[in-house]
């Protein structure tokens, strides 16, 4: 018999973490928006949402760590936006975002759904930021919840008896 589990992005009970980035600030305020917009329609009571500000998207992986372990949150989203520009600066922070919150990510087995933004101009961040292209902070929340609920569905069916096969 196949185990197959699935999850929805129910919030009810999960404490959220929302670690964001100050840099590129008309983008990111629109990320978090869309962010706190989905816990909410998802259940997370306002109580159980902490959102952390940092400098850039480099320091996103230390805040979800933080969140992950001090801040004991269920799920995390880091939400940032890096825009190209004339030096290769954009590929060092992109990788270390990217490298750093899957690190954080499986080092504390929190789900840390990664919305960071990583465009060629302003007008791509901001289609993605509430425009045309969705919200990705949104996006994250949703991500990061339906894997907290997938998790808590692993544990609860490890725990049962499996039948003879």
């Amino acid at each position: 018999m196949v185990l197959e589990l699935r999850a929805q992005p129910d919030g009810r009970g999960l404490k959220v973490g929302i670690a964001v980035a100050r840099f590129n600030e008309v983008v990111t305020g629109r990320l978090l928006q869309g962010a706190l917009a989905a816990c909410r329609a998802c259940g997370v009571a306002d109580t159980d949402i902490t959102v952390v500000h940092v400098p850039g998207a480099f320091e996103l992986p230390q805040a979800s760590a933080w969140l992950a372990t001090k801040g004991r949150c269920d799920a995390v989203a880091a939400l940032g936006a890096v825009i190209r520009g004339e030096t290769s600066h954009y590929d060092y922070v992109c990788s270390a975002a990217t490298d750093g919150c899957l690190r954080v990510n499986l080092d504390t087995n929190v789900p840390i759904a990664f919305g960071v933004l990583t465009c060629e101009d302003l007008a791509q961040a901001m289609a993605r930021a509430g425009g045309d292209a969705g919200n990705k902070g949104n996006d994250a929340v949703l991500a990061a919840l339906e894997m907290a609920q997938l998790s808590r569905a692993l544990e609860v069916a490890m725990r049962k008896p499996q039948p003879p096969r």
